[in-house]
């Protein structure tokens, strides 16, 4: 019996499952997929297992640069009521802290990607900042921007905010905080990627305060949460590929993106998504796990 059959969660996003366990919290992350803020109908194997593994792996090599919530990976240290699920659970789950989440995204674009691109097309801005004249599609900038949003609720649209909305909304102190560590750590993980052959175009970060206040407030440590610099929560490219002037190759869920652009018009439930197109995706999963970590991919868990 599936975990999720025996134990329902109590809380859930596209990907993700997650357990209140009082003091603390359990992540699941699952293979489902979304896309254009739908969760498919099918699932990518091996996914939740290779997103959980990497954001291990980078919460580990961030250690330095800025704390995070996580606890424990060990299935020896699930709570006894989860134990039986342990051989699903391997891989795939983590224990950590509880942190009152700040109500925004921490987006960074290190390259012309994506909305940022059709906006600059149009009036020569990122989330309202103003570029230099003559760049092009996958131009890498000059220096990443910090461009945040707010947090949807499922099925709805992120919208991008100024650096200005979110003083107002966290406060001058918080706002600047968020905003240097996303690009500090950022930075970082580009340079350690493109050593390894990938590039980050951008990605999100989510950030937390750990203890009861509230996000505003001036106690407890603020930290890196959720997961962090997966193919789900980032655009990784090929660096052995990329040519500015044109869309790239990708190894996160764009494949997906872009099969369903050209075979959907965006009304009604997304299609089923064809087997070479699930077995593709997975593949690209599996090849940004080896590239960053210089480790096989083999599962661990359930497959």
């Amino acid at each position: 019996m599936a975990l999720r059959d025996e134990i329902q969660p109590d809380a859930h996003g596209k990907v993700r499952d997650l357990y209140d366990l009082g003091d603390r919290l359990l992540f699941v992350a699952t293979d489902r997929i979304s896309a254009f803020d739908y969760v498919l109908e099918d699932t990518i194997p091996y996914k939740g297992e290779i997103l959980t593994r990497l954001s291990l792996f980078w919460f580990e090599l961030l250690a330095d640069v800025t704390p995070n919530h996580l606890i424990s990976a060990d299935v020896a240290d699930l709570p006894e009521r989860f134990a039986p699920f342990a051989a699903e659970l391997a891989g795939r789950f983590m224990l950590v802290k509880k942190a009152r989440m700040f109500p925004v995204e921490c987006i960074v674009r290190g390259y012309l990607a994506g909305s940022g691109l059709k906006e600059y097309e149009r009036q020569q801005t990122v989330c309202g900042i103003e570029l230099p004249a003559g760049l092009v599609n996958s131009s890498r900038l000059e220096r990443p921007l910090y461009t945040p949003s707010t947090k949807a609720e499922l099925g709805e649209h992120d919208e991008n905010v100024s650096f200005a909305y979110t003083k107002e909304l966290l406060g001058a102190a918080d706002a600047a905080l968020l905003r240097e560590r996303s690009l500090v750590v950022y930075e970082r993980a580009r340079d350690f990627a493109q050593e390894r052959g990938i590039i980050i175009a951008d990605t999100k970060f989510e950030l937390g305060r750990l203890g009861g206040g509230e996000a505003g407030d001036a106690a407890g440590e603020v930290v890196l949460a959720d997961e962090v610099l997966t193919p789900d929560s980032s655009r990784f490219w090929p660096l052995d590929a990329y040519q500015p002037g044109r869309s790239q190759a990708s190894f996160d869920k764009q494949y997906v993106r872009d099969w369903l652009t050209a075979n959907w018009d965006g009304r009604g439930a997304p299609p089923r998504l064809p087997r070479d197109v699930i077995e593709a995706t997975s593949a690209k999963y599996i090849q940004a796990f080896e590239l960053i970590t210089g480790t096989a991919f083999t599962p661990v868990g359930l497959a």
